[in-house]
C-alpha cells in the first residue's frame, strides 16, 4: 500500500495509524474549525474534517488518499471542543463528572473526487470526580489540545471512566478499525 496522507497533527491519530501498520505521511494545512449553528452534533466533526481534507488535497497528487478527522465531545446538546485555558479545562471536567457524554469523531477519506465520510459515536460514562482529582489531572497532564479536556488513555481514563459503549479508539481520536475497512474501498 502506498502511503496515505494524514491531514492531522494529532499524535494520537498518528499512533493509531502506526499501530494499524498503515503507511502514511503527514501534511497539515491551517483550516477554520467553525461550523454553521444549525448543524447537528454528528455533522460538525465531519464538516471540520472535510475542510481539513480539502485543504490538504489541493496540494497533493490526484491519486493520493487523504485522511482527515475531527473529534468533539457532546454533553447533552452542548458541543465541547478543546479547553481555552486551565479554568475552562477544570470546568469542562466538572461538567463531565458523574455524567454520560458522547465522543463523535468525523472522518473524511478523499482521493481525487471520491469521498467517504462518516461519524463514529462512542458513549463515555464518568464516575463522579472530586475537585482534587480534576485539578491534579489538569495540572499534571495539561489536556488543552484535547476535545472534552481529557484523554481516555491517560490517568483520568484509568481512574475516572466507569464505562465505554462503542469504539475505545474513537475516543482517542480515530475509529481506526472502521478507517481500515473504509480504506479498502480506495485500494
Amino acid at each position: 500500500m502506498n502511503p496515505i496522507i494524514l491531514a492531522s497533527q494529532s499524535p494520537r491519530r498518528k499512533q493509531l495509524l502506526e499501530w494499524a501498520e498503515i503507511p502514511f505521511d503527514i501534511i497539515i494545512k491551517e483550516t477554520e474549525e467553525s461550523f454553521p449553528a444549525s448543524m447537528s452534533a454528528e455533522e460538525v466533526p465531519v464538516h471540520i474534517a472535510r475542510n481539513k481534507a480539502l485543504a490538504v488535497q489541493k496540494g497533493v497528487a490526484k491519486e493520493k488518499i487523504v485522511l482527515a478527522a475531527d473529534t468533539v465531545v457532546v454533553l447533552g446538546q452542548r458541543i465541547i471542543g478543546k479547553p481555552q485555558n486551565r479554568e475552562d479545562a477544570v470546568q469542562i471536567l466538572k461538567d463531565l463528572s458523574g455524567n454520560q457524554h458522547r465522543v463523535i469523531t468525523g472522518v473524511v477519506i478523499r482521493q481525487d473526487e471520491r469521498e467517504t465520510a462518516f461519524a463514529d459515536i462512542t458513549e463515555v460514562y464518568f464516575h463522579p470526580l472530586t475537585a482534587t482529582q480534576i485539578e491534579f489531572y489538569v495540572d499534571k497532564y495539561k489536556p488543552y489540545d484535547k476535545a472534552g479536556a481529557y484523554a481516555i488513555q491517560e490517568w483520568i481514563g484509568v481512574v475516572g471512566i466507569k464505562k465505554v459503549n462503542g469504539d475505545f479508539y474513537n475516543v482517542m481520536g480515530l475509529p481506526v478499525s472502521r478507517v481500515v475497512q473504509e480504506l479498502k474501498n480506495f485500494l
